[in-house]
Formats: C-alpha cells, structure tokens, sequence
C-alpha cells in the first residue's frame, strides 16, 4: 500500500515537470498511478474474497495514537477498484478531450494527487490518517473545480466546496477525536469491533455523519455539487460522481452496522436525510437545461439512495448499497463522459440549442443510451439488478423508506430521460436560437472508448451479475456480519421488487412527457440552499466589516489595550479560581538578588516618566542588564552571556534609529485615558508577578535539570548539558529559533536591496541636477 501512494507521489512530480514537454499526452503519463493501484488490487483480490485482511502499519506519532495504519478489506477492495478502473479511464478520457494547452501538466499532477488521496483514504483504519487523506480530496478538489481560474464560476464552485466540506471536515475531526477517546483507540475496526456507547461517543458520532453528509453532498449542503460542474468534465466523471463524493458514504457504511443499534437517533437521521436528498436532487433536476446540471442535480439525488441504503446498518440493505455504489459509478462517470463529448463537438450543453444530435452521433447515443437505461433501471443492466436487490430487501424493512426511494426512482426515470432525449433528441428548441445538431463533427474512436467500456460493464454486469457478486459481498460482508450471505440475481420471478420498478417507470415517463409545471412553480418560491449559503457568506463578509472597523480601527494603544487586557481577565479567571496560598514563600535567596530586583524596578519606572528618548533607551537597557546580573547570582553564566550580547545589540539598533527623531516624545493625546492606561498597567504586573510565583511555589515535580544532567552523556554524548539540551533534548525548538532568525535575517537583506535599488532609481544618469 505504501508503494502504491508512492507511486501516485512520483507519477504527479513526473506529470507538473513534463507536462510542457508531452502536451495533452502527459494524462497518458498520469494514468499510470492508478493503473498502479489497479495492479496492486488484481494481485491480492483473491485473498479479499477469501474474507482475508491485509494489513499495513508504520509508526509514525505514537505518543499520540497516530500510526500510518492501512487495511484491505472488502469494502476497501471495491472502493480501490473504483478509484483503479475509473480513474484509468478518465485519464485516457482526458488525453481526447483536452486540446493541448501549456498547464495539463500541473492539471494531470492535481488529479494524481486526487487519486492518491482517496486511494489513501479507502485504506486507512486510523481515523487520523483517514482525515488527512480526507482533507487532502477536498485540496485537490478545489484545485481541479478552480482549475479554469479565469472564470469566476469556476473560482466561485471552487471556494464553496472548499467552504462547505472542509467545514465539514473540522466537524468531523472533533467527532473522531471524541470516539477515538472514548474507545481508547484510533483503530476504526477496533472501535467498530468494539463500540463504546455513551453521550459523549453520540455527540462525535452527529459531529462525524456532519462531515460525511457535506463530503457527498447530502441536503441540506447537497448545493456545492452543482456548482462543482464549473470543472473540466474528467474532473466531473471521476471526482464528483464516481469517487469523492461516496467519501462520505464509505464512512457511514463503516460505521452503521456497529452504532446504528445502540442509538435510536442513527437510522431515523441517516435514512431521511438521504431519502430527503434523493427527492430534492431529482426534482432540481428536472428543471435544469445544462447537460451537466442535470447528471449533477442526479448525482445529489443517486447519493441521497445510497445513504439510504448503507445508513440502515442491516446486512441486507448493506449488500444492496454496495450494489449500488458498483452500478452508480459505473453509469455516472460514462454519463459525465458523454456529456463531454457532446460539449467538446457541439460546443454547448444547453438542452435547448441541441436537435437531433443522435442521427448525427449515433455511437455516442448508443454508449449514453445504454447508461441512461443502467440509471433508469432497465434490465438487463447492472443498474436494474442494484435496484432490484434495494427494492427487495427495504420491502422487509421499511414501507416509508421503500415509497421514499419508489418516489425517487420515478424522478430518477423522468430526468434520465430528460438528460438523454434533450441531447440526442428533438427537446422542441426555442426558434429565436441557433440550434446545434447537423453539421456537429464525430469524435473519435479514443475519444469514446472510456465511455463505451464502462457502458459494456454496466451490460455485462446485468446479464451475468455472478462477476460482480462475491465481491459486493465481500465488500458488505467487511462492515455488516451475515450479509454475504446475499446474492446478486438478474431476474427474482414476478415479485413486488419487479411491480415497484415498473411502477416507477411507467410513473416517471408521465412526468418526462407532463412535468408538473404548478408544483416548479411551487417550489421556484422556497429557498434554495445555494440562495441561503450565499446570504450567510455576505452576512458573515458584512459582520467581518463591522467587526474590524471596532478592533482594527488603527489606534496603538487600543490594540495594545485589547490585547493586554486579554492578557489579564483570562490568565487572572484561572488564578482566582484555583487559589491557593503557599506554604514557603521565599521572595529573595541573597541581599544581592534584592538590590539588584530592586534596581530593575526603579530603572522600569524611570523608562514611563523620562521625556528623552534616549534616556528612555538607557534605563529599558538598565532593565535588561539587571535580568543578566540576576542570571549570574543564580550560576546561569550561559544565559546571561546571550542577554548581554542581546541587550547590547538592542540598545545599538535603538541608538541608530533614534539619530533620525526629535530627542523628546510627542505629547500625544491617547484614546486610551490615562487611568485607564495605569490601571491595566498594574494588573498586568500584578497577574505577571503572581503567576510566577505561584508557578514557583505549586511546583510538585523535581525541576528537569536533574534529569538532563543525567542523561545527559548517556543520551547526548556530551558533557556540556547546556549544548545537548540546545541539540538533543530541546533540538526542535532550537531549529525553530533559528529558522525565524533566518527568516528575519532574509527580510532585513531584502529590504537593504530593495532601499538600495531605490536610491539608484532616484540618482539615475537619466535624471537633472534638480530632480536629484
């Protein structure tokens, strides 16, 4: 498995570098990565059906739980596979449908990136390393949606779906971290092995069925997945309909069989938010007139009949979501495809321009042909057994979830109709436009083969559904116990499955041919999500305004008085309510620690009330002296060497500014009043000094210094303890320090040059005496 991500990181550097130098050909390079993964499946299948996990575990943050541990199961097989099979097709797909053009090399090395991520996150058992991957699809997502940056739909799309699922992915992040707390464990199969069960494993389980519904665009933040059609349509076919977006219901299936019993809550949530989703999304869908908006607005609504049947947590309706997750990506990434085929030779997706396109492509109306009936539920496609296999076992479970999804699937067959006749047929066009159809050029036979192949899976797989069987139900089997014990059948006998299905046929066909103009009408009037999701951006942007015009109103002594304030009321709350009164105080060791105390003091209060700048420098250097003799009377030599050098140094700098100011300080009227100023000027030395000495007087544990000394030769091999602290013990915080000084001293060379290329622009030979 590693090797596999290996090989996605190598083939996406291989694509950004010699993208120029291949052109369009570079997506032939990119397909290598998931062909790899595909490889790496095919090789190990046999042991998966078998009921067999592979397993792979690498320390990484042990202290902290977080081990690189990847696992193969069923469900993780069929998931592989999707992102294997498809994710080659789309690549090759793509090597057609882009002309060539100077950046498909960065394009090709996002969408390795892509299908190395989600390769990551199907086999990753620790939820932490779940989320990263997790995180890494919505970055990559937002990278291939805004790839076209040009185009503000694209940046829009873009931006919203990062908003809405990376939102999603913090909320999950906290649910995961209060299962994994609960369980004691990050392992997913061992907290679904051995759920705990309590309020507060309740409250993670909404946090995490939060993130899931965002990431596959369950309502009400199904939204963002429409506006995602702004993408290049390989993004489409393989991110939001095949892969990413069953992210999140490859987590509920995971999780239902074990948490679905123990909380009342689970199944009335998942079932009516995906039952919801499937009705809104099929009903947007017949009003779109882009090609793409209604394969999306099917997506959200196909999404919404999946949650449906992996959130009951019941082996049966399991083994039939798995079904479903198979047939759907099989059909929507060849509906995306052809929908790209017709923009790329049309050059439009508008329903309305397009007629008879079909008598002018006849190959494509074929491949989409054979999809859309998959979609509808035709047999003998892989997509009518799926369905009948949901329509079985609902029957046994649920009446109001089996009507739900019978009314669904009645909206599934009217839009499916509408996609593949408004592209191929006559939709009965608007005369005052130019249509599209007679003089559309054919595309080529590689242009069409990625499409052509999944719809031959999706016909090979309903005539012998035996090929896809046992690993369906080995893919169920891995998250619901019993539920290989079902099977995939093309033909159940004369059943209420097969009345439901015609039913919905017949149904959907009436509202093709008659839509329900009255209730559009009806529901243009309710708000949409899209509406609500870019009034809550504009109101946060004006409270955001508000907010900064209070805090950031460009008064020093307001942010210093904020920030100071903070400083006191939050540190201070936590004294008061743990006080204590320490048994030893001990203010001073020797008289020489007094006088010396007592020198910074005077020299602290003489910098707040001299008027010359440079007499103010002297005793804020005072201050700082006296901190290094205080090092010395407590034998830290080392340390008030380094406050010396500093000290000096500082007082240095300020001498050579302050050569370019007035030798006294304005009198300056604050917005701060004076009392004000003295009053939080107190506190912060009061709330200061007691910390400290609180923190002096509670300590419980002997001081570290006794350890490092120790240690210090066994471990560090170095006698000087000061030197194996800086590099061993406290090595990383050593590396910071010197990293922002490099960065600092990276600044100040920065602005010399820039100082000094503007004096040479002001003393050009070009310029007069008097503009010198």
């Amino acid at each position: 498995m590693i090797g596999v991500l290996t090989v996605h990181v190598l083939v996406a550097a291989a694509a950004a570098i010699l993208g120029q130098r291949l052109g369009r050909r570079v997506m032939l390079v990119g397909a290598l990565a998931p062909l790899a993964s595909l490889v790496w499946l095919l090789m190990g299948v046999g042991a998966v059906l078998e009921g067999r996990v592979s397993t792979t575990e690498i320390s990484w943050v042990p202290d902290l739980g977080v081990d690189l541990s990847l696992r193969l199961d069923g469900l993780g097989a069929l998931m592989v596979l999707l992102v294997g099979a498809i994710g080659c097709a789309i690549f090759v797909y793509g090597w057609r449908y882009f002309a060539e053009r100077d950046d498909l090399g960065r394009f090709t090395a996002y969408l390795v990136g892509f299908a190395g991520s989600m390769f990551g996150l199907v086999v990753a058992d620790n939820l932490l390393v779940l989320f990263s991957f997790w995180e890494l699809t919505s970055i990559t997502s937002y990278l291939l949606i805004g790839f076209e940056d040009r185009s503000a739909g694209a940046r829009s799309g873009a931006l919203q779906a990062l908003l809405v699922t990376a939102g999603g992915g913090l909320a999950m992040l906290a649910g995961i971290v209060l299962v994994a707390q609960e369980a004691g464990s990050y392992s997913m199969s061992a907290i679904v092995a051995d759920p705990p069960v309590n309020t507060a494993v309740g409250a993670g389980l909404g946090l995490i069925l939060l993130g899931a519904f965002t990431k596959s665009a369950q309502f009400p933040f199904h939204f963002w997945l429409p506006g995602a059609m702004s993408a290049p349509t390989p993004v489409s076919a393989y991110l939001h309909s095949a892969t990413m977006v069953k992210a999140g219901i490859y987590l509920v299936a995971r999780l239902a069989f074990a948490f679905a019993p123990a909380f009342f809550w689970w199944r009335p949530v998942v079932v009516t938010v995906g039952l919801v989703t499937m009705l809104v999304g099929g009903w947007r869908a017949l009003s779109q007139h882009d090609l793409k908006l209604i394969l999306a607005q099917g997506t959200v609504s196909q999404l919404g009949f999946i949650m449906v049947l992996v959130g009951f947590g019941i082996p049966a309706v399991t083994f039939a979501g798995m079904a479903m997750i198979l047939a759907h990506a099989v059909f929507k990434a060849a509906l995306f495809m052809t929908v790209g085929i017709v923009d790329h030779q049309a050059h439009t997706r508008d329903i309305r321009r397009l007629d008879g396109l079909g008598r002018r492509l006849p190959a494509t109306a074929g491949v989409a042909a054979v999809v859309t009936a998959s979609m509808i539920g035709l047999p003998p496609l892989l997509g009518f057994v799926a369905k009948e296999s949901a329509l079985e076992s609902l029957l046994h479970v649920s009446g109001g979830a089996t009507a739900g999804v019978v009314l669904g699937s009645i909206l599934t067959t009217a839009y499916g109709l509408r996609y593949f006749f408004g592209a191929f047929g006559s939709y009965g066009t608007d005369p005052a436009d130019e249509t599209v159809g007679k003089e559309v050029p054919h595309p080529t036979w590689p242009f069409l083969l990625a499409p052509a192949l999944l719809a031959l899976v999706s016909l090979v797989g309903g005539l012998f559904p035996a090929l896809e069987d046992g690993l369906v139900g080995a893919a169920a089997e891995a998250v619901a116990t019993g539920a290989s014990e079902e099977h995939l059948a093309l033909w159940h006998g004369f059943g209420m499955p097969l009345l439901l299905s015609a039913l919905a046929i017949g149904a959907g066909l009436l509202v093709w041919k008659r839509p329900l103009r009255t209730l559009h009408r009806l529901t243009r009037r309710l708000p949409e999500a899209t509406a609500v999701y870019s009034a809550s951006i504009k109101n946060l942007n004006r409270l955001a305004d508000r907010v900064t015009g209070v805090v950031q109103n460009g008064s020093l002594p307001i942010y210093l008085g904020v920030i100071i304030t903070t400083a006191i009321v939050v540190p201070g709350a936590v004294l008061i309510r743990h006080w204590f009164t320490p048994d030893i105080v001990v203010l001073t060791e020797s008289p020489w620690q007094a006088l010396t105390a007592t020198l910074v003091i005077v020299a602290a209060l003489w910098t707040t009330v001299v008027q010359r700048r440079l007499a103010a420098v002297l005793s804020l250097g005072a201050v700082g002296y006296g901190v290094a003799v205080l090092f010395v009377i407590q034998g830290a030599p080392d340390l008030a060497l380094t406050q010396l050098l500093i000290e000096t140094l500082t007082l240095a700098l300020f001498v050579m500014v302050l050569r370019h100011l007035p030798d006294q300080f304005e009198n300056i009227e604050w917005k701060l009043r004076q009392v004000n100023r003295l009053i939080i000027s107190v506190l912060t030395g009061l709330t200061a000094g007691a910390f400290g000495f609180w923190a002096a007087a509670g300590r419980v544990d002997s001081p570290l210094i006794g350890r490092y000394m120790t240690l210090a030769e066994p471990e560090g091999g170095g006698r000087n303890v000061v030197n194996v602290i800086l590099t061993d013990f406290r090595g990383f915080d050593t590396l910071g320090e010197i990293t922002v000084l490099t960065v600092v001293a990276l600044g100040a060379v920065a602005l010399i040059r820039a100082g000094r290329d503007d004096g040479d622009r002001l003393l050009s030979p070009e310029m007069t005496e008097d503009d010198r």
